[in-house]
């Protein structure tokens, strides 16, 4: 069982901690959408919002988990994690099973893909665009950091920190708090592939007017988790990454 694994209880209980570990008993039930890939282990864990988990395995690193909870998000191995970990180790023995029948299914993807024509390719991403909304702001993005168009990327960035699709009340409550957070998220993202692609000078501007529209903003957001503040955190990051490369005016910066 621990061959086909590569982990143990005990391996999640030494990554989680005690406390942890012990509260991550208590999620088992809430487990939906669990899939063991070839690559990865994902789930669904229901808490006090919905999580994604991931688990994977490394021969060098071991097993390490991702969850998009606030304590998984500052590389805490979480109690979703734990709850994932012995969610699999329940099922041990179909693992190897289920395992190959996942890298089967990736084999026939990306033989089908490439098999596939340029048209056939586009008519199939603009498919998804057409149901996915997140996929398609997600592209968008890349879109619009890898052209010339700076006023697309700040009108992205600053439609992602729009708290008004969250406020139902004037107020982002704590159960929409989530999700607002991992939408503006995506801000991020977008500022540091504006510095990469050698536009840190138009980074660091978006970035300044991002930071001011969050901190108008977050008076009116109930983040008893924290999320939307580790975004203000990592939108000063980006905007630090920037001016590191831009070297813009440091008393107007300063000031």
């Amino acid at each position: 069982m621990t061959h086909a694994l590569g982990f143990t209880e005990e391996d999640l209980r030494r990554l989680a901690g005690v406390r942890s570990f012990e509260r991550g008993l208590g999620y088992l039930s809430t487990i939906s959408r669990l899939e063991i890939g070839d690559e990865a282990i994902t789930a669904i864990v229901d808490g006090s919002n919905t999580y994604q988990v991931e688990l994977t395995e490394d021969e060098d690193s071991g097993l390490t988990g991702w969850c998009d909870c606030p304590y998984g998000q500052e590389g805490n191995f979480c109690k979703h994690c734990v709850a994932v970990g012995l969610a699999v180790l329940g099922q041990a023995e179909s693992v190897p099973q289920q395992r190959s029948a996942a890298a089967s299914r990736t084999r026939l993807l990306d033989g089908w893909l490439e098999s596939r024509t340029q048209e056939e390719l586009l008519a199939l991403v603009r498919e998804q665009l057409a149901d996915d909304r997140d996929l398609r702001r997600r592209l968008e993005l890349r879109a619009a950091a890898a052209g010339e168009d700076t006023g697309i990327v700040r009108e992205r960035v600053l439609s992602l920190l729009d708290t008004r699709p969250f406020a139902r009340y004037g107020y982002v409550e704590y159960a929409d708090a989530h999700a607002y957070g991992r939408q503006a998220a995506e801000a991020v993202t977008a500022l540091r592939a504006l510095t990469a692609s050698g536009r840190s000078a138009d980074a660091v501007e978006v970035a300044r007017e991002a930071l001011q529209s969050l901190g108008r903003a977050y008076g009116k957001i109930d983040d008893s988790d924290g999320l939307v503040g580790d975004v203000a955190t990592r939108l000063a990051e980006a905007h630090l990454e920037a001016c590191q490369t831009a070297r813009p005016d440091p008393v107007e910066t300063a000031e």
